[in-house]
């Protein structure tokens, strides 16, 4: 981390704009786009460092643009998905410094791969009922476990609020709280893997402008371009920035 290069931070500038810009527009996918774009060019840490503070900051201001009530019945309504995703998110991210860099680009880019194409494939399905709940509880520890390793936890929680046919506000709100409260355990079970050192805070905070920067651009163009072909178009990119991640991954 004391090794990055000036070149780095502008690069890592244009990725975090970017990401800004999805997560204004769509509500989520900033972290996908920052591990996958500046893990292209950087070490694992460099890349989950880049994300951590950009993050936090975007998905609190995505919590409170709902309301300080409406996120408190988010809260209670998915008790069980927050409670879950929170455990796995602290237990994961002790991982971090042990797992090889081969296999943690692998973990990310298989995920983010297979989740994107299964969204644009349309596939939706039902999970309503008290028969969602194991499912409920399964996509919590899956999603958990991601954030903790890689931050990345919005794709399987936007799943499966669309599977559960979450009205769009309220979808909008529990996203901002699932991702707001994550944000939060995951910048301090990183205090404690060691991920989150001097050098990787002044990264992240740096990367918290353009970010921010991005996000404004996103919530005005959401008013004038159609979300839903947006959406598309980046879970295609989110693809192609997976396989990018497989390919370091197997050393191809």
């Amino acid at each position: 981390m004391d090794l990055i290069s000036l070149d780095i931070y502008l690069i890592a500038g244009a990725v975090a704009v970017l990401a800004g810009v999805v997560k204004g527009m769509v509500g989520f996918a900033m972290p996908m786009i920052i591990v996958s774009g500046v893990g292209s060019f950087s070490a694992p840490e460099v890349a989950l460092a880049a994300l951590l503070f950009p993050t936090l900051v975007s998905n609190i201001v995505q919590t409170a643009h709902g309301g300080f009530g409406n996120a408190l019945r988010a809260v209670w309504a998915y008790r069980l998905y927050l409670a879950i995703v929170l455990v796995m998110i602290v237990l994961s991210a002790q991982l971090v410094p042990l797992v090889p860099k081969d296999l943690f680009y692998l973990l990310i880019g298989l995920p983010i791969t297979g989740l994107a194409l299964i969204q644009l494939a349309g596939w939706r399905p039902d999970i309503t009922g008290r028969n969602g709940l194991g499912l409920q509880a399964l996509v919590a520890t899956f999603a958990g476990f991601m954030g903790g390793i890689s931050g990345l936890w919005g794709v399987p929680t936007t799943m499966y609020l669309t599977a559960a046919h979450t009205p769009k506000q309220q979808q909008m709100q529990i996203q901002g709280v699932v991702y707001g409260l994550g944000s939060v355990a995951l910048v301090l079970a990183h205090l404690k893997s060691g991920v989150l050192d001097w050098p990787a805070a002044r990264f992240s905070t740096a990367m918290v402008v353009p970010a921010m920067l991005g996000m404004v651009l996103g919530l005005r163009l959401q008013r004038r371009i159609d979300q839903d072909r947006f959406r598309q178009i980046t879970l295609a990119v989110l693809v192609l920035a997976g396989l990018n991640l497989i390919r370091r991954g197997l050393w191809i």
